[in-house]
């Protein structure tokens, strides 16, 4: 994925709200002492990146502890040949298909529809990441940071099957609880910096209310229908990312006849400074310069990258 790091194309459409919608959702939102509401709205337009891939990219460098958000798709025999990273994390989601990835360090696998893969990228990594089979092959990627004492511990991997994740059920809702909890259900996956990680599929005329943490940041990725989020007569659409205001919930309502699907993801802040260099992510500008040295001469977490290829 080394060709789209550099590479950032959004709309932002800022979102203004009244003091009667804010206390119309105040009324809407049951439970919640403080709803959240939608205050900034990103529209990713497609671009072909890597090698044959369409790729839709979200920036959320400001929604701390988040960094970026790629929605990709890749036919054979496009992919993301070999790339390196060092400094976060990132979470491959598939939505459809299946992605074989390798790394300099001897991990190889696939995961499927469903799957999930998390990656502590830490000191340094070079990896590929490439479909698995005939077809398109759709993926949600998210990346999100690590504290300076994480940024260069040993590179690790996290991975749960489709049937392994927890998942709760009520009234038309579905959610897939990747990390963090919803509906009483909670997931196994260790995460360094405390993160809230949903799949929410809505049927037609469902509601759901879900609990966050006020200090978190959050925001709502929606990958296909449209639905009301924060307030009851708000309404967006497949592809946007809403980034959501303080608060101690969120509130959303599928008023349509198709089902609605999305992610919500919320996260604590680590509050730190981030300076990213494509796929670098680290807190000065010195230590950028320095990841960049560390790979061309093969380095402090590198080494392997000198000879390695992958198959």
């Amino acid at each position: 994925m080394q060709a789209i790091c550099n590479k950032f194309l959004f709309s932002l459409y800022p979102t203004t709200t009244t003091k009667s919608n804010i206390m119309s959702a105040y009324n809407q939102s049951p439970g919640f002492n403080r709803p959240r509401l939608v205050t900034k709205e990103f529209l990713a337009t497609p671009q072909s990146e890597g090698d044959g891939a369409v790729v839709r990219s979200n920036m959320l460098k400001f929604l701390d502890p988040f960094l970026m958000l790629y929605d990709f798709s890749v036919t054979p025999p496009g992919g993301f040949p070999d790339h390196p990273h060092r400094g976060f994390e990132t979470v491959t989601y598939m939505l459809q298909g299946g992605i074989t990835y390798q790394d300099f360090a001897g991990h190889k696998g696939t995961i499927h529809t469903g799957d999930v893969q998390w990656m502590t990228v830490g000191r340094g990594i070079v990896h590929s990441e490439m479909p698995a089979g005939e077809g398109t092959h759709r993926s949600l990627q998210l990346w999100i940071n690590l504290s300076s004492e994480d940024k260069m511990i040993e590179p690790s991997y996290q991975e749960l099957l489709s049937d392994d994740i927890p998942r709760a059920e009520k009234d038309g809702v579905e959610a897939r609880v990747i990390a963090g909890e919803s509906m009483g259900v909670k997931s196994p996956v260790y995460t360094r910096t405390p993160i809230m990680y949903l799949d929410f599929t809505l049927k037609p005329r469902a509601q759901v209310h879900q609990s966050i943490p006020e200090s978190w940041s959050a925001f709502v990725y929606i990958i296909e229908g449209e639905g009301a989020f924060g307030l009851l007569n708000s309404q967006a659409t497949a592809h946007h990312v809403l980034v959501l205001g303080s608060g101690d919930g969120l509130s959303l309502w599928n008023r349509s006849s198709k089902p609605l699907r999305f992610i919500l993801a919320a996260g604590q802040p680590i509050n730190e400074p981030v300076v990213q260099h494509g796929p670098f992510v680290m807190n000065t500008q010195a230590e950028i310069e320095q990841t960049i040295e560390d790979y061309r001469n093969c380095k402090n977490g590198f080494e392997m990258a000198k000879y390695w290829r992958s198959q």
